[in-house]
Formats: structure tokens, sequence, C-alpha cells
């Protein structure tokens, strides 16, 4: 995936009330930009850090930038939640997520279970459909990425939408889109949500597969780098 505009390069004050970020841009102007993360962002919300925004194509838009990188250490981090189904299409479609081949065809937002969508759907008329839910990864606690960085109902929702579609006969995979290169492998935060962690063992259980692909993460954009180690 490919930023379509150069990105601004900042310095991050804060982020605050989940949707927004404070940031001084090189020129000294301080912005406030758009913050496409609704989790804690645990680990990649270190003010003063070095942070990249993408200016806003729509002229009538109240916030003129978004953010989309953070620089922890010497590794930039994609925390831009609304990139991942989009990465994953293309790594699909590119052949790049070995377990995700051979399908004809593939569409995005198709409803499923109660009342959910499902990130992706792939199908093809010589094997039972295969719905892919995807997370965007963004914590690292000692070398390993972690999911989640926060309580979250809904995605234990899906884990159990996902297994009901295996006792329909079809094929269900937890997809892990860890942006970030510096993670040495992908757990749980079963200690921040037991009951995801819960959710996703019975999951398991129930027959749904689990993947966790790295990134290449960069200012002209961010792709699919290769299966990342998974620790459950």
């Amino acid at each position: 995936m490919e930023f379509p505009d150069p990105l601004i390069k900042g310095t991050l004050v804060k982020r605050y009330k989940r949707f927004l970020a404070d940031v001084v841009l090189e020129d000294g102007s301080e912005v406030t930009a758009h913050c496409a993360n609704s989790g804690t962002m645990l680990t990649v919300n270190e003010p003063g850090s070095e942070v990249w925004l993408s200016p806003a194509n729509n002229p009538s838009r109240k916030l003129k930038y978004t953010w989309e990188l953070i620089r922890v250490g010497d590794a930039l981090v994609g925390i831009n939640t609304q990139h991942p189904n989009r990465i994953v299409q293309e790594a699909i479609e590119g052949g790049r997520a070995r377990e995700l081949r051979g399908y004809g065809s593939l569409r995005r937002e198709v409803k499923y279970g109660k009342n959910s969508r499902i990130d992706i759907l792939l199908e093809d008329d010589a094997r039972p459909k295969c719905f892919v839910e995807v997370k965007n990864v963004t914590m690292k606690r000692g070398g390993l990425a972690e999911f989640p960085d926060a309580v979250t109902a809904r995605g234990a929702k899906h884990l159990y939408e996902l297994a009901d579609q295996v006792a329909e006969g079809h094929r269900a995979v937890m997809f892990y889109l860890v942006q970030r290169p510096d993670c040495s492998g992908f757990a749980l935060a079963g200690d921040i949500d037991p009951a995801y962690a819960e959710a996703l063992g019975k999951a398991l259980d129930a027959g749904v597969e689990v993947v966790a692909y790295g990134c290449h993460v960069e200012t002209a954009g961010v792709g699919i780098a290769g299966p990342v180690d998974i620790r459950l």
C-alpha cells in the first residue's frame, strides 16, 4: 500500500480523546491530526517521538492531517487502523500470504454472523468459503508484538462468529497484521484482556486458523514482509 501523497514529518506533542493528536511540524507550527486508532496505543504514543502525517485531500475536512507512522527506536510503526484490510488484500492478491492462495475472488466488508461484517471473504467454486478477520498489531513488549492493547469485546465477538463459520463448513482465519518490523514473534496480551484470550482459545479449538505477518513500514508505504512466529 503506497501513500497517495508524501508524508509530512513532525514531533508528537500528545495523543488525546482517542482520535486526536497534537503534532509540531518541522516549520514549528502545531497542528491537530486525526488519529485513526481506537486502542490505547501502548508503546506507540510517547510524546516527543518522530511521527509522520498524511495531508487530507478533502479541502472541507476539519482536520487537515492524519497520523500514519511513529518512530520507536530505529523502527517505523504504522498506527492507522484504516489500512490493514487493504494491506492484507494486496498481499493476498499478490500471492504473498501463502495460507490464503488459490481463491478465485475476494470481497471486503461482507455481512455475516450476527450483524457483523467480515473484513475479507475469499471464494472459489472448488473449495469452501474463507472468512478472514484482520487485526492491526502495534504494541511490543519483551521483543514480541502483542494484541490487544485494550479490552475488545468486539474482537472477542468476531472470534466466536468465526468459529460459527467453521461449524457451518467454511474456513475461518484470524489474521494479525504486525505493522512494525522490530518484533521477534507474536503473542496474546492475555493480561490486558483475559476474555479475548479465552475467546481465541475456544476459536482455535473450533478450527479457526491463526496467522501473523509482519510489515515493511516506510514513509512511502506499508506492505507485507513475511510470516511472524506465533507464540500462543
